[in-house]
């Protein structure tokens, strides 16, 4: 069995303070008082494009596996893990140890884009975890320490090896922040970027869901490249995400995905797929390509690529590799803390089988969630694969959609009162999905049963409390603290 935390989940009540515990209700409220300071000058002095913030008003001073203790002295489990950035959880022995090992031995910290020991470790770690047919003909870039850099990236090297300009991406896409990034994700405006169906059963674009559904969707990409009055160019490239994260935790049927590799290769038209989220272990194998068996053109990654420390790559088939010498740079793509922090994390979630983990506990949390869904009508959907999970929240007495089975409307006011329950209960969850109606969880690979049970415990109250008073959605005799009777 794979090794997970040591660490106990904390009994005490959700959101108590330390202090509360045994320094006295002065030290209590000293820590309040200090919590809530820090959290009024950010107010005054960041900008307003700050977003976890807004949701989460607490104040991280100590971490460790699943685990947050804030300045305030309360502590809470933590399944938004940076994003999706901690496989390992918060501070890591063997991550802590491989920072201090470089630390200790005088290597320098910043070297550009220079050959060190600890760039050749980290580059042979990766290549071992790749599939085995791409990492045959593998390059690698190092980018800027984000995702984002990394898509940008990408999207040059196509460009440049196409020598064509436009890309296909996919409704409900996110690939990052910047210019070129945006224009592939799915708030842009003004594009150069070709729009192309993503295949999902909830919210079907073509009313079906399901393998028909998922057909429907390859057959347009195929008449959009092949209609000769379509408006679409032959493209650059291709990118999707193999399970559409801040989309709304939407996994991509392995059928579906094996098609759009037929109909990129068939029209030699490059596949870049974006495993920044869902790499390292995330969807129960350690790339998510490796569900649908596909061999893409290029592979996008970053987060916990890091070990919880910036740092990004794109790796891609050597036939591609047309750069010129300084045609993708940037200052810090020689993070060597990060690349050793990566080293140990892809070792370990290698070593320990952590991947094969997260589905077998991902699994089962899907399944318990199932049965939450069962007994509130305001869970519309449960979906997710591996260690990415996603709860869609609707509105219980609105109109369904038209079809046999059609969604009912999204609820994001919905989603967020669950947000803010689960914190009050010490569990910090993200919200995703088009209309922000999804819940998401994203625990460290490392999370263990115990803990993934005080999890969905935390998170079924949550959902009982919202619930009670939602119109149409009551549950009558149900207490909102759960018992030994509980199906969770």
């Amino acid at each position: 069995m794979a090794v997970t935390e040591s660490a106990v989940v904390p009994v005490e009540a959700p959101g108590e303070p330390e202090g509360a515990r045994g320094t006295g209700a002065g030290a209590a409220e000293r820590a309040r008082a200090a919590h809530e300071g820090i959290l009024r000058r950010q107010s005054a002095r960041e900008s307003a494009a700050r977003t976890y913030a807004r949701a989460l008003p607490i104040v991280p001073v100590r971490a460790r596996g699943l685990t947050i203790e804030g300045a305030d002295g309360r502590r809470y489990l933590d399944c938004l893990s940076g994003a999706g950035t901690l496989a390992l959880g918060h501070n890591h022995p063997v991550v802590l140890e491989a920072l201090r090992k470089v630390l200790d031995s005088g290597a320098p910290l910043h070297v550009l884009d220079l050959a060190t020991p600890v760039k050749d470790a980290f580059t042979t770690e990766l290549f071992s975890t790749l599939p085995p047919r791409f990492a045959e003909r593998a390059r690698i870039q190092f980018c800027g320490p984000a995702g984002t850099d990394a898509v940008e990236a990408a999207f040059k090297l196509v460009r440049a090896a196409t020598g064509r300009t436009g890309m296909l991406a996919f409704t409900g896409a996110y690939h990052g922040m910047t210019a070129g990034a945006l224009e592939a994700s799915g708030g842009a405006t003004d594009v150069r970027v070709a729009r192309l169906p993503y295949p999902q059963d909830y919210r079907c674009p073509f009313g079906v869901g399901g393998d028909r559904g998922a057909e429907l969707g390859a057959r347009w990409t195929e008449s959009l490249l092949d209609d000769t009055k379509s408006g679409v160019p032959l493209p650059a490239g291709m990118i999707l995400e193999p399970v559409q994260g801040e989309g709304g935790v939407i996994p991509a049927p392995d059928a579906w995905t094996r098609r759009m590799r037929e109909i990129t290769r068939d029209r030699s038209i490059p596949l870049i797929v974006d495993e920044v989220q869902t790499g390292v272990g995330r969807t129960g194998t350690f790339w998510a390509v490796e569900h649908s068996g596909i061999t893409p053109d290029v592979m996008v990654m970053s987060k916990a690529i890091g070990g919880s420390l910036p740092l990004a790559v794109v790796v891609y088939s050597d036939d591609l590799d047309v750069w010129q010498p300084g045609a993708h740079a940037g200052t810090f793509r020689g993070n060597q803390l990060a690349m050793a922090a990566g080293t140990a994390t892809l070792a370990y979630v290698r070593e320990h089988g952590l991947a094969e983990r997260a589905a077998t506990v991902g699994a089962r949390m899907q399944d318990q969630l199932r049965s939450l869904a069962a007994e509130f009508p305001c869970i519309g959907d449960v979906r997710g694969r591996g260690l990415m999970i996603g709860l869609e929240l609707v509105d219980p007495e609105g109109t369904r959609q038209p079809g046999p089975d059609g969604p009912l409307p999204a609820a994001p006011e919905l989603a967020a009162a669950v947000q803010r329950e689960c914190l009050r209960r010490g569990l910090i969850v993200e919200l995703g999905g088009r209309r922000s109606s999804v819940v998401r969880l994203l625990p460290p690979l490392t999370i263990s049963d115990e803990q993934a049970s005080a999890v969905l415990d935390r998170l079924a109250d949550a959902v009982s409390e919202v619930s009670s008073t939602a119109p149409g959605d009551r549950r009558a005799g149900r207490d909102t603290a759960r018992g030994a009777e509980s199906p969770l």
